[in-house]
């Protein structure tokens, strides 16, 4: 399971013209759920992406976490994520999981992060334009593997 973390002044995703989730401030998430991917890592993941320490604390200094700040998430499915890109110049996305089964691991890991944190997803398959004020800049990418 890959995830790009991103701190977020404001977050939305639109789809067919028509803004279906947005957050203020807090993390946009891009989730990409790989083919060997089960609950242990969507728990790994959730774990990781609730205790990151990438907002400042009183001095400045990253030393803290959406749990300790508040805020919101943004969670999009990006199945692109699991592009494999070694050979030759078109991705291949074998590694991605499929449909249904995807689908499945990405509303556990939502419902899951929304225990803690107010989550709110897009929409799985369709698509979305993304649109992200990411604060810092201030990206990391994790994976489960």
């Amino acid at each position: 399971m890959k995830v790009v973390v991103q701190r977020s002044l404001k977050s939305s995703v639109t789809v067919d013209g028509k803004v279906v989730n947005k957050i203020d401030s807090g993390l946009m998430l891009l989730v990409g759920i790989n083919i060997e991917d089960t609950s242990k890592d969507v728990d790994w993941m959730v774990n990781k992406v609730l205790n990151l320490r990438i907002f400042d604390d009183e001095n400045g200094v990253m030393n803290k976490s959406i749990l300790d700040v508040g805020g919101e998430i943004l969670s999009i499915s990006q199945f692109t994520l699991q592009a494999e890109t070694k050979k030759g110049n078109r991705p291949s996305y074998i590694n991605a999981m499929k449909g249904e089964e995807a689908n499945i691991l990405y509303e556990e890991f939502n419902a899951k992060l929304n225990k803690h944190i107010k989550t709110y997803p897009g929409i799985f398959g369709a698509d979305m334009l993304i649109d992200i004020q990411n604060v810092g800049p201030t990206t990391i990418i994790l994976d489960s593997k």
